[in-house]
């Protein structure tokens, strides 16, 4: 006898409504704005910082029940936690927080960039990227990489209502990847996508300093969607 099975929906993707996430360095531009997106969506947020008072005071201004703590509460109360941090600050907070994250779906969002009279352009860490830096240093965890591409300005604009942009997602395994496109989908306008796995990562992360050319060039807030998907 011969079976068959369905293949399953890309796009069915799980409800993640009830998720705590967690945004270390919240008080930054990028984790500002992430934070409150998906806030205003209707997520359980957490901001951390180095900080406790600094991250409380971020969340008092960001309001939509965002709430604030110091880098390891972060991480401790959060479900999903989203790495917005400096580059130059990524490997020395993630070691920070192993024990923290443990167990946890990590979402590395950092960009390795250098810049100099000719612009950005793009560092190559030598585990690969950023997103295989933090998985070298959290054993433990569920390391995905995602969100990268979206500008700050765009998501802290409360007159932006939506944010016409899709998230490329990557990571090891499909059912946690398929969390962070849920979420990522829970912001209006935008849509998260399968885009492989960790050692993908490098050219996705890269492609923010051409992001970043273009923007400078057209005045833009210039993002990234995918065609035929």
């Amino acid at each position: 006898m011969t079976s068959t099975s369905a293949k399953k929906d890309p796009w069915d993707l799980p409800d993640v409504s009830g998720l705590t996430v967690g945004v270390l360095g919240g008080t930054g531009d990028q984790g500002r704005g992430l934070a409150y997106r998906l806030a205003k969506a209707g997520q359980p947020v957490i901001i951390g910082s180095r900080a406790a008072e600094r991250a409380r005071a971020a969340a008092e201004e960001l309001g939509h029940g965002v709430t604030g703590a110091d880098n390891a509460a972060c991480a401790a109360r959060a479900d999903v936690v989203i790495v917005a941090v400096p580059w130059d600050g990524h490997a020395a907070t993630l070691e920070g927080l192993r024990a923290e994250l443990a167990g946890k779906l990590v979402v590395d969002c950092v960009n390795p960039l250098g810049f100099d009279k000719k612009g950005a352009y793009a560092l190559k860490p030598a585990e690969g990227s950023a997103a295989e830096q933090a998985a070298a240093l959290l054993p433990d965890a569920r390391v995905t990489a995602a969100f990268h591409h979206l500008s700050a300005v765009l998501l802290q604009d409360p007159a932006v209502e939506t944010i016409d942009t899709d998230v490329m997602v990557l990571g090891e395994d499909r059912a946690d990847c398929a969390i962070v496109q849920a979420l990522a989908g829970r912001v209006p306008g935008m849509r998260g996508v399968f885009a492989g796995r960790l050692r993908n990562a490098h050219q996705v992360e890269s492609l923010v300093a051409n992001l970043i050319s273009v923007n400078r060039r057209y005045r833009a807030h210039a993002g990234v969607r995918l065609t035929d998907v």
